[in-house]
């Protein structure tokens, strides 16, 4: 069985937030935004307020976009947005039951 630990699992969100945007592109952000997107510090709020969401992780990916990780340490909700170098913060994934992890990396040499 393989066992993340929590930089594995950063890894792991970041490659969602990136398959993500290489999947919509351009034209698809565009059309997100109009929905699923606006100014950073609204997004934040609106996570805050609305769900009792504060970040955990916060992460750089491809093309300068930061991914950020927001959980509601009551509920166990969670939300990934990807925020881009003009402001626009989009949210990109939603769930719920995180729990945060500490797992040992394997030893040197061992499959995981």
């Amino acid at each position: 069985m393989m066992r993340r630990g929590p930089k594995s699992i950063d890894r792991v969100i970041l490659m969602m937030a990136g398959l993500f945007l290489a999947v919509i592109g351009p034209v698809g952000m565009s059309q997100a935004q109009s929905t699923n997107c606006g100014p950073h510090d609204r997004v934040v709020a609106g996570l805050a307020v609305g769900y009792g969401e504060a970040r955990v992780s916060i992460a750089l990916g491809a093309n300068n976009v930061v991914v950020e990780t927001f959980v509601a340490a009551q509920t166990g909700t969670w939300t990934i947005t990807v925020t881009t170098p003009d402001g626009t913060t989009c949210l990109v994934a939603s769930g719920q039951s995180y729990q945060a992890v500490n797992d040992p990396l394997p030893p040197p040499g061992e499959d995981s």
